[in-house]
């Protein structure tokens, strides 16, 4: 990094100007807020895209070229009353009314709407006669749903409770609309109970309301920046929504941790009579130096998400590192302007019964001296029991929950529930087959009969509806699927579809086939996401190895640091299958169970997680290679740097595990098992790794810990957390 751009001049320079430098970062600010509210609305997608082009994409475009159509989203109105919908002259004169006024909708939203009431409503009706669907045929394509839904949303609220009816609508449209409401509720759940304890452990630290505060406002700034260029980049390539969920969840985890670190140290020379200015250089020259090189490994591993061809990993990537970067610029600049511009005031509003307690790591020291005494036998029980607990990762079954990701008390999930119940799994999602070739010859005649009398012997299909192209060159056959769309029996139907009936039934036809629809969707979701996942962990650890042996001058510190990690990283995959899939306490801590783990989740949490774990690693090995420098002792470097580091690495722990465990206290399934994996993570990384295995393997490796070899020497000194120029200093 050059000179002029170091963390200590940096800073140095933003304290000595500190009315200029929150005059930039206003300006930068109100810049953000102007664009979120203008751009943010049009930067955002539910939809799932494939930047590559798999088996489902191709089918879609087959069908919208050849035959000229598209996959419009249908959305059906369940409606329900006892002693039957129709049973009397005056509700069928409200079903009739809603009908009309959705047939009147503008057709740039709506297509068309079919009615229970006439000769071809039969079907619309169920055995019991109490429950009647409206099948409603939106125009545009999923990606539109939400938008084109709306109205229809209102005409049915309209008609609920009209006559003793109850209405709820299921679809694409009504199913985002209701994930995207629950995923904003779960955002304010998450900073509900994240900020308030992040805030309380703050409190505890540095025992001062306003010291307390300063981490808050700088992650919230780092937020506000991040969703400010999110919304910008959203203007040329649409996100998905969950990348505000993203830059909320970590922005309050690493912009609290950064600042926490920076101001601790601040505040502990600002104790030893060092002016202000002098303490803020003093603390960004290594604390801040700590906070970038971390902030280094926390991007570089997120950077494994931006290789996933698709559209939600690159979103949550860039989500992301954008607030990881922000909170990382906010501590080198916008950090050390407040603490200047507050001078004195900075430690305002001292709790009497809120005391700062030093380093206070006394506790972390009798730890790591029980454990050195007998290292061997505590790093043998410690892996035994991490890798006993990450054992239910061998069970895992990746997918998607579908409509099951939201609450149970969700209209849309309900309708979904109902409309299944009554009219079978099969009226829901069907299978959709794009047919490529001369499907008018004799030829595609005979493999069109084919491929039917195939179906029609297996039970997990139901009878196709087929739509030829005007000039015979291609068909649509639209098959049910007799099983809920992203279960595993309806992939399990469509794999065999893809792989074994349409190619044996199409052989020597010369037609191609291809199949798409939402269980084609999820199993094309699924497949990149297992394929991407070994090039994701490879280009992780790859990046990870090579930030480690350049900041520590050893192959041997970063091997042991990434066996850890892969352990802590195994534990949360097992406890996930374990509550989540297996059910094991998962009424106790208020999760639903399901039968898959989201098959986002897996590649997601390795790349996060890798980088918060490196977050940490890199604060502590920093402090015992200081010690290691000037004693020669590996015990004894050990243990001082536990010591050292043991009150802001445990405090800035716990501040993660609140804001991750926030969120994992919402509705929606994936943020559940997103927020327990990454809570159960960190605390184990900063607990058993930290306090153990840490400890218990360096002490083992003595010397060995800082192996280079020979043709590596070149490798360039590094100086994490600023022991050079502290010695300069001095």
């Amino acid at each position: 990094m050059p000179m002029t751009l170091s963390p200590r001049r940096l800073s140095r320079a933003s304290a000595l100007h500190p009315k200029r430098t929150l005059a930039i970062w206003g300006v930068a600010l109100l810049a953000a807020i102007a664009m979120i509210a203008t751009l943010m609305g049009g930067a955002l997608t539910s939809e799932v895209r494939f930047l590559g082009n798999p088996e489902s994409q191709r089918a879609a475009e087959i069908l919208e070229t050849k035959l000229g159509t598209q996959d419009h989203p249908v959305e059906t109105l369940v409606v329900q009353a006892d002693g039957g919908v129709l049973s009397t002259p005056a509700r069928r004169d409200a079903i009739t009314k809603a009908v009309s006024d959705i047939g009147a909708i503008d057709k740039n939203k709506v297509l068309s709407v079919s009615s229970p009431i006439g000769p071809e409503g039969a079907d619309l009706i169920s055995k019991d006669a109490n429950t009647v669907i409206i099948p409603v045929t939106l125009a545009g394509d999923p990606a539109t749903a939400q938008d084109n839904v709306a109205p229809v949303l209102d005409i049915a609220d309209a008609l609920s409770g009209t006559q003793g009816l109850s209405v709820q609508v299921t679809g694409r449209g009504a199913i985002d609309t209701d994930q995207n409401a629950t995923a904003q509720s779960d955002l304010l759940i998450g900073e509900l109970i994240g900020i308030p304890i992040a805030l309380l452990i703050m409190l505890f630290v540095f025992g001062s309301v306003v010291s307390a505060l300063v981490p808050l406002a700088l992650a919230m700034t780092s937020i506000i920046t991040a969703l400010g260029l999110t919304a910008a980049i959203g203007t040329g390539y649409q996100l998905s929504f969950f990348v505000t969920n993203m830059i909320t969840m970590m922005g309050l985890a690493v912009g609290i941790d950064y600042s926490l670190f920076i101001v601790s140290r601040y505040r502990d020379e600002r104790a030893k009579g060092v002016d202000k200015v002098t303490a803020i250089e003093i603390a960004a020259g290594t604390a801040g130096r700590a906070v970038t090189y971390s902030g280094i490994t926390v991007i570089v591993a997120l950077l494994g998400l931006l290789v996933v061809p698709n559209n939600i990993f690159l979103s949550l990537g860039i989500g992301a590192i954008l607030v990881v970067l922000a909170a990382v610029v906010a501590s080198m600049t916008l950090l050390p302007a407040v603490m200047s511009a507050l001078g004195d005031r900075f430690d305002a509003v001292r709790l009497p019964f809120l005391k700062s307690t030093g380093d206070g790591g006394r506790l972390w020291a009798r730890i790591a001296d029980a454990v050195m005494r007998r290292p061997g036998h505590a790093l043998t029980i410690a892996a035994a029991a991490l890798i006993i607990t990450a054992l239910p990762l061998a069970g895992i079954n990746t997918g998607s929950a579908g409509v099951g990701n939201l609450p149970s008390d969700s209209t849309s999930r309900q309708a979904y529930e109902t409309l299944s119940r009554e009219f079978g799994t099969d009226t829901v999602a069907p299978a959709v087959i794009a047919l490529d070739g001369d499907v008018a010859g004799p030829a595609g005649t005979q493999a069109i009969s084919a491929v039917r009398t195939a179906l029609g012997g297996d039970s997990r299909f139901g009878a196709p509806q087929i739509q030829l192209a005007d000039d015979g060159n291609a068909a649509q056959l639209t098959v049910p699927v007799r099983a809920e769309a992203t279960s595993l029996a309806a992939r399990d139907a469509v794999t065999d579809l893809r792989s074994d009936i349409l190619p044996v039934a199409l052989a020597g036809s010369g037609i191609e086939s291809a199949v798409t629809g939402q269980t084609a969707e999820t199993l094309d979701f699924v497949d990149i996401t297992n394929r991407y996942l070994p090039i994701v962990v490879g280009m992780v650890l790859t990046l990870s190895f090579i930030v480690l042996l350049v900041a520590f001058r050893s192959v041997v510190i970063p091997i042991t640091a990434i066996l850890m990690n892969l352990l802590s990283v195994g534990v949360a995959y097992g406890l996930l299958v374990l509550v989540f899939q297996e059910g094991f306490g998962a009424g106790l801590l208020g999760f639903q169970q399901v039968d898959t783990i989201e098959a986002w989740l897996p590649l997601f949490l390795f790349a996060v997680l890798f980088g918060l774990s490196m977050d940490y690693h890199v604060f502590l090995l920093s402090r015992i290679k200081e010690r290691y420098e000037a004693t020669g002792d590996t015990a004894l470097s050990v243990r001082d740097g536990i010591a050292s580091s043991g009150r802001l690495i445990t405090g800035a722990a716990l501040i993660m595990v609140a804001v991750f465990a926030g969120f994992a206290a919402g509705q929606l399934v994936m943020f559940q098992q997103m927020g327990f994996g990454l809570a159960v993570a960190v605390l184990i990384d900063a607990t058993i790794v930290r306090s153990i295995l840490v400890p218990a393997t360096m002490r083992l490796l003595g010397a060995h810990n800082w192996y280079l070899p020979k043709f590596l020497q070149w490798l360039p000194h590094v100086d994490v957390e600023g022991s050079r120029e502290r010695a300069v200093t001095a």
